[in-house]
């Protein structure tokens, strides 16, 4: 195998690509279809390499500073953030690391240009859904500064979410390590304060071949992340359930505790049908007594009356959202009183006020659900006080506006 080796420096530097490695033309050095991959390590050097089916490898190093010189010259990456919607935005850089199941030990993983991933046809997670993910945001402060919120929990929550998938899975340590690499190397498309956040999408998924029923023998660990705006159309304005009576989101014993992607694929019939009829998505019942409110699509349910904020209780079927967690915390110390119980969906007519809560919706209060032929309206169509006030509240810890007196926020430097 031949062996070439040259320099990188000046399609890093290039102004006038948003991204540092768009303007590569590895085919100009060598015949052959590349696969970039850049080696996270703590020396001054970054290396990069370039691997083919051909016979040439081809590697460079560059300097961090040469990239840092082509990152300083586009401090934030100059598009309409305030068109922004939660669509994927490509970024630069993803984070990836695997794992053979026979030893369950995570290798230490390395960032590589984002783009496709390669996988066998008869990889786990395609044949037999064997994968999870999490969902967390950056936030970029008014001093400029890039703020986690609470990355820990979702690392635990993963780690939980593969046990119960027969999937290793990297320590906390290393989920929250490669999302703060992931997000310092992506830092220019964190969007200015308050236009939005960085979405952060950690995977885990079962990428080696199996074509019987069992867990994959390799599994693959990976973090992307998109700048992003408001998950509802309608931003902080109220949205429009429907409660979904024929469909179910997760039944007891089943995998509806954990964020596995199956869970949210099950929902898209229903949410499509929502939707054609003008309702922003649905609010599911529990599949047993079909009396008991679950949660929305993606998101936790809260319902207001006088000064007690209820919500459905953990009981496997319903996601332990960290907003939700987050919600509860903030609400109590403000001196609400919070109960975690079975709520039925006619007390929907008693409330003052109803919200949904997620990381991607942080904060969405309800204008009006529809359950048979009955239809609600809450706060004239308005946001709600409390809503709003836990809305104000939350976001200004997430942006660092307020004191963190509950340790949630993690800095980046």
């Amino acid at each position: 195998m031949e062996r070439c080796v040259y320099q990188l420096g000046s399609f890093l530097a290039s102004p006038s690509s948003q991204s540092p490695l768009s303007n590569c033309k590895l085919p100009l050095f060598c015949s052959c279809s590349a696969f970039f991959k850049v080696q996270n390590q703590s020396n001054p050097m970054l290396s990069l390499s370039h691997v083919s089916s051909g016979s040439v490898r081809c590697e460079a190093s560059v300097s961090s500073n040469i990239l840092g010189e082509s990152q300083s010259q586009s401090e934030i990456v100059e598009i309409d953030w305030d068109s922004l919607g939660f669509e994927l935005t490509k970024t630069d850089f993803m984070f990836v690391m695997k794992c053979s199941s026979s030893d369950g030990i995570f290798n230490n993983g390395e960032l590589v240009p984002y783009g496709p991933l390669p996988i066998d046809p008869c990889a786990g997670i395609l044949n037999y859904g064997q994968g999870l993910f999490e969902g967390i945001k950056a936030y970029r402060t008014e001093a400029g500064s890039i703020l986690l919120f609470r990355p820990e929990e979702n690392a635990v929550r993963m780690k939980e979410g593969a046990e119960r998938l027969c999937m290793p899975c990297p320590t906390v340590e290393q989920i929250v390590d490669a999302i703060k690499q992931t997000v310092l190397a992506n830092k220019k498309w964190v969007p200015p304060n308050d236009k939005g956040s960085l979405y952060i999408r950690p995977l885990l998924i079962g990428s080696g071949p199996v074509l019987s029923l069992k867990p994959a023998p390799e599994f693959t660990f990976l973090v992307f992340v998109s700048p992003v705006g408001n998950y509802f159309k309608e931003g902080l304005a109220p949205i429009n359930l429907i409660v979904e009576i024929e469909h179910h989101r997760a039944a007891p014993g089943g995998t509806g505790g954990i964020k596995y992607g199956g869970n949210y694929a099950a929902v898209l019939r229903a949410q499509k049908i929502a939707r054609e009829n003008g309702y922003s998505d649905v609010l599911y019942l529990d599949c047993v007594h079909k009396k008991y409110l679950e949660e929305v699509s993606s998101a936790n349910i809260f319902v207001v009356k006088d000064n007690v904020i209820s919500t459905p209780t953990l009981k496997g079927t319903i996601l332990p959202g960290i907003t939700r967690k987050s919600i509860i915390d903030v609400a109590r110390s403000k001196g609400y009183h919070v109960e975690e119980r079975l709520v039925q969906v006619e007390e929907l007519f008693e409330a003052d006020e109803v919200f949904c809560a997620g990381t991607a919706v942080v904060i969405s209060p309800v204008g009006s659900i529809k359950y048979l032929d009955k239809r609600v309206e809450y706060g004239n169509k308005g946001i709600g006080v409390v809503s709003q006030q836990l809305y104000s509240a939350l976001r200004s810890l997430q942006m660092g506006l307020a004191e963190d007196t509950m340790g949630w926020t993690v800095k980046l430097d």
